[in-house]
């Protein structure tokens, strides 16, 4: 049986939750830091890859960022690109510390969002690879894809919204906040046709489909796209052909720019390689990727 320890850590003050996960045997392991991506939180979906790691052989750190789950952060919700790229530094600093954990071997894995967001953090960390599956490579290219199968409008209400969100945070009134994912033809941030089932069978019913809308302001200006040259150690970028969430042409770019990167292409969507054969398939080429660095 493997063990779990809940750990903190504290990024710009706030108290991070996080828990590290061991598999049988005799340390120091392996270790892969995960988080998720678009404002979800580790319950959503992710144990199934955090469990074949373990079974594998290798240890596991899933922590939530600030303003989510079981985190500090207020108001809630609030997701910016810059604040959990620190996130995840001081997760990092935190997972270093602890004996059980090889050094050497820390890998750093992220989905979706989160796949943009490792590879801005492998770009200043010292780390020994990257997973990145489905990632959001370029906010620009992802608003630009929302203008596509929504509509210019859909764009603008959202920065209208965010516009509001900021200024009722200023005065005091707190965030106004906007769906992550709606059907077609819903005001959200994701609604392409897949967007609704896929991103909402992720989620336990607790944890809330809202994020600050202040989010429609910052994502086009978010492109780790445009920072992945300075990846040097070995990634493994996992792309979702048809995806509609994270354009595929900027996760191509993104992992050209990169010094040793190997990608694997799926012909599926962007929510589909969460369950069922993709997943299955998704990972085992991510375990062949770290049976290379182990």
């Amino acid at each position: 049986m493997s063990e779990m320890r809940e750990l903190r850590f504290v990024s710009d003050g706030q108290s991070c939750r996080g828990d590290l996960y061991l598999p049988e045997g005799e340390g120091p392991f392996l270790t892969l830091v995960m988080a998720h991506g678009f404002g979800l939180t580790r319950e959503c979906g992710l144990d199934p890859f955090r469990d074949a790691f373990l079974a594998a052989g290798y240890a596991v750190f899933l922590f939530d960022y600030r303003h989510f789950g079981e985190s500090e952060g207020v108001p809630r919700q609030v997701l910016l690109p810059n604040r959990e790229v620190a996130d995840w530094q001081a997760a990092l600093a935190c997972v270093r510390k602890q004996p059980e954990v090889d050094n050497n071997k820390i890998v750093l894995w992220g989905t979706s969002f989160s796949g943009g967001l490792v590879t801005v953090v492998a770009g200043r960390e010292k780390v020994a690879g990257v997973i990145s599956q489905c990632p959001m490579m370029d906010g620009l290219a992802s608003v630009l894809e929302v203008v596509r199968y929504a509509g210019i409008g859909q764009a603008l209400k959202m920065s209208g919204l965010g516009l509001l969100d900021l200024a009722s945070s200023a005065l005091g009134m707190g965030a106004k906040t906007l769906p992550s994912a709606g059907h077609p033809g819903e005001l959200a941030a994701m609604s392409s046709a897949d967007a609704w089932d896929g991103y909402t069978a992720l989620m336990p019913a607790h944890v809330p489909n809202e994020v600050a809308a202040r989010i429609a302001l910052v994502l086009p200006l978010f492109r780790p796209v445009a920072v992945a040259g300075k990846v040097t150690c070995p990634a493994l970028i996992l792309i979702c052909e048809t995806d509609s969430v994270a354009p595929a042409s900027a996760a191509e770019k993104a992992a050209a720019a990169m010094a040793n990167a190997t990608v694997k292409r799926y012909p599926v969507g962007h929510f589909d390689v969460y369950q069922g054969e993709p997943r299955e398939i998704s990972l085992a080429d991510q375990l062949a990727f770290l049976e290379s660095l182990a």
